[in-house]
């Protein structure tokens, strides 16, 4: 090992110049991807490499250092206390969408107090990160995922076989607004669309915009609601039941547009969540109550 992490942090240094990054690339290397314990890491005993660990190192350096993605390379991404398989189909989950998930079990007790069996249906669901997390904080609960990529709905179905969660997954365009909805009724909707304007991909890394799918992360900066206003009016069908929540992800830039627009198309008890680093990440929404 103490010959294995200099070699690392040399052939990573320009793909990662802040040392704590590197640092953690290289943990991530020897630990994850190598198969060594965090002792001998941490001890810097001299190792061996099988023939097979080199081969899967140079791989690794090789594309660490075209910048592509940590967690592509390794092929698995941490989502609170799940590790999730990813590839380019995919977003690499954040921690801060984990606050979605959190705010909606946190208030699960209020959302589905009519019901035993709450239908829950993440709206683009890239990895099944939500659904996957949703399901397994709340095991009463029916969940369905869909997404328009056919390749997230494969990653998604195979994080959710890995994990031992059943979710159902469809097809489906949020944004077409003529097909049938896929599923039953819900009593809650969440989703965390593409909500990324073009004009701010100049100042993103590009680890993000040259590796990640673009599909979903941008939206047209003339337009930079659509999916939020699709989701609304989704609601108003029968995709939502009346009472139901929309609870979504969104750009902290727009969180009040976002809340307004909700209000706009008539649901009421409109809230915003910071998320994890103190902005303003979520909003959520309540469908009315039919009158008699």
């Amino acid at each position: 090992m103490q010959n294995l992490i200099p070699l690392i942090r040399a052939s990573l240094a320009d793909a990662y110049p802040e040392a704590d990054e590197l640092q953690a690339v290289s943990k991530a290397l020897c630990c994850e991807l190598l198969g060594f314990s965090e002792y001998a890491y941490y001890l810097r005993e001299p190792v061996t490499l099988s023939s097979v660990q080199q081969q899967l190192l140079d791989d690794a350096l090789h594309r660490l250092s075209r910048g592509e993605p940590l967690q592509y390379v390794l092929g698995t991404a941490p989502f609170g206390g799940l590790q999730l398989s990813v590839d380019r189909s995919v977003l690499i989950p954040r921690p801060e969408t984990s606050g979605l998930v959190r705010w909606v079990t946190e208030e699960a007790e209020e959302l589905f107090a009519h019901t035993h069996e709450p239908v829950v249906v993440d709206v683009g669901t890239g990895s099944g990160c939500i659904a996957i997390a949703l399901k397994q904080a709340l095991p009463h609960a029916h969940v369905f995922a869909c997404d328009v990529s056919q390749a997230a709905l494969r990653t998604a179905s195979r994080n959710a076989a890995e994990t031992h969660t059943e979710i159902t997954f469809a097809e489906y365009d949020v944004l077409a607004g003529n097909t049938s909805f896929p599923f039953p009724s819900a009593h809650c909707m969440v989703s965390n669309p593409p909500y990324i304007r073009q004009s701010e991909r100049a100042f993103m890394e590009s680890r993000v915009t040259t590796w990640e799918p673009s599909l979903a992360l941008f939206v047209p900066d003339d337009d930079p609601l659509l999916f939020y206003r699709a989701l609304a009016r989704l609601g108003q069908t029968d995709a939502l039941l009346p009472g139901g929540t929309i609870a979504v992800e969104v750009n902290s830039a727009f969180a009040y547009e976002t809340s307004v627009l909700f209000r706009f198309h008539g649901y009421t008890d409109v809230r915003i969540r910071n998320d994890i680093f103190g902005l303003p990440r979520f909003v959520r929404c309540r469908k009315p109550v039919e009158e008699s």
